[in-house]
């Protein structure tokens, strides 16, 4: 497996979603995103990029792009040195000509990350085989109540999740997007056969049936919808 280099923590994370349509499309924005958009982003500072292909979601073909930055003026900043490249734009020209649009919509949400969670962080050398990603958004109804899932992730369920084969690379809430309030949060395996014994392990740990229950008790119903999809790491993606 390859080792991940050192990175910086990233207090926020810009997730783009591109919704395409079979024919042109795919083939296209994999072009503009490997030669145009990732090499523009590392040269404006982003911290490094997921870049993600859907496997199953609501909508496919899609693509999905993470990227961090230490504050959220720098966001601003990454998004106004990647306009201003000159390479950055003959790419995006290029991706933007054809007989069909270049994407049938985009979607942008912004995310925090939480005090907990690690920072994405760059393979050494790419991997031989992408992993598969899994993408959790947990609403909670009310703001105490994400908060006290929050806790609950950072009191007892990593450490659950980790003797289980679970391990996220990212936790967050959201702070522009849809179902908030909400814990976003993305988890790597090695394939979906590592996936379904580790959520099985999870499920039936001790603990997790205690601290569960124990949640429940005093909060409540913390998490009333989630949604789950599962993605591959393009070939091309820094963290992979």
């Amino acid at each position: 497996m390859a080792a991940p280099s050192e990175t910086k923590p990233m207090r926020f994370y810009a997730a783009q979603y591109f919704y395409l349509k079979n024919g042109s499309q795919p083939a296209r924005i994999h072009e503009y995103l490997k030669n145009g958009a990732i090499p523009t982003l590392k040269r404006a500072g982003a911290g490094p990029p997921l870049v993600l292909e859907a496997l199953v979601a609501p909508h496919m073909p899609q693509i999905a792009v993470f990227f961090g930055a230490p504050s959220f003026e720098s966001i601003a900043n990454i998004h106004s040195k990647v306009t201003a490249d000159p390479e950055w734009r003959k790419r995006f020209d290029a991706w933007e000509t054809g007989d069909e649009p270049s994407v049938e919509s985009m979607s942008v949400t912004l995310l925090e990350a939480a005090p907990y969670s690690p920072a994405l962080a760059a393979d050494a050398e790419p991997r031989k085989t992408p992993r598969i990603f899994e993408l959790r958004v947990y609403h909670a109804p009310t703001a105490r109540q994400l908060e006290a899932l929050h806790q609950r992730f950072a009191d007892a369920e990593i450490g659950i999740f980790h003797r289980s084969g679970i391990h996220p690379v990212l936790y967050s809430s959201t702070l522009v997007g849809p179902m908030m309030p909400n814990l976003t949060y993305v988890i790597p395996f090695d394939n979906l056969d590592a996936r379904e014994k580790g959520w099985a392990k999870f499920g039936a740990d001790p603990e997790w049936v205690k601290v569960r229950k124990e949640s429940i008790d005093k909060y409540g119903q913390i998490t009333t919808t989630i949604q789950i999809s599962l993605w591959k790491a393009t070939a091309y993606s820094p963290v992979g």
